[in-house]
């Protein structure tokens, strides 16, 4: 549940303050799902974009998580400025990005700024001194064969998480923002998660491929690993949809997911009776 900036202990606001001077505004941000907290707030210091959790929420983990990675994605995504946890609530303070979420309808001129970023993020080795998920940990549900696991593995730091709304276009280029999920595997596998957003907004399958091509990770992508990865999307956004049968980007997700799977299925198997 949002809640508001004022909703804070007066204590944790004051907190915020000695790092940043006064305040003298907060608006409450209407978009972003993971946090208890997250609002723009105007300081002496300049604006700054706070977001935050309970210290004992049960994701409480990944604001500490992208507290950690912080360092690794400097100019891909919004700075760290500063960090608090005093027991109640655990905040992030980062550089305030004015910004809009990126578009990524067919024919947008967005999807350039996006190919740009995800191509830049497939060069960000993951860093050896954090414990992060492998995406085939976190894909092992939905593979049918232990040995599918092997054709994800990789090194590459990954988002995973490309909502729009994680995306900002900001003076004509993509910063990639909310780093809750980072994760481990191939370098390919954030183009192939954009496909699924893209075949949302309104591409056609083979479109959507386009343009994940255009990031050169792609090309390294066995096509047994496209297949097997579009599977698992399609598996796992049929259960988020599943759990929540009123929110209706999940279904839109899940029927684009379905439509990506449906495209990679080989011909032959089409024909099968």
């Amino acid at each position: 549940m949002r809640q508001q900036w004022e909703d804070l202990p007066a204590a944790t606001r004051d907190a915020v303050a000695a790092r940043t001077g006064p305040i003298y505004a907060a608006r409450t941000a209407d978009t972003g799902r993971n946090s208890e907290i997250a609002a723009t707030v105007d300081t002496r210091t300049g604006t700054v974009f706070v977001k935050g959790l309970t210290s004992d929420h049960p994701r409480a983990w990944t604001q500490q998580r992208e507290a950690a990675i912080a360092p690794y994605v400097a100019g891909l995504a919004p700075r760290l400025l500063w960090e608090i946890n005093d027991g109640t609530w655990h905040l992030l303070g980062f550089e305030h990005l004015d910004g809009r979420p990126a578009d990524y309808r067919p024919h947008s001129d967005d999807l350039p700024l996006v190919a740009e970023a995800i191509i830049n993020l497939s060069g960000v080795r993951a860093p050896v001194d954090l414990d992060l998920k492998h995406i085939e940990q976190r894909l092992a549900d939905y593979l049918d064969h232990p040995d599918d696991a092997e054709l994800l593995r990789g090194e590459t730091l990954l988002h995973t998480d490309w909502t729009p709304d994680n995306v900002l276009i900001v003076n004509g280029a993509a910063r990639v923002v909310d780093w809750a999920w980072p994760t481990r595997g191939a370098a390919w596998i954030d183009a192939a998660c954009w496909v699924v957003w893209l075949i949302a907004a309104g591409h056609t399958p083979a479109d959507a491929e386009q343009w994940a091509a255009k990031t050169p990770a792609w090309s390294t992508a066995p096509t047994r690993a496209l297949d097997i990865f579009a599977t698992a999307q399609q598996r796992l956004w049929a259960g988020i949809a599943e759990e929540a049968p009123e929110v209706e980007w999940k279904h839109a997700l899940a029927t684009a997911a379905d439509q990506w799977t449906s495209y990679r299925r080989p011909r032959d198997q089409e024909s099968t009776p």
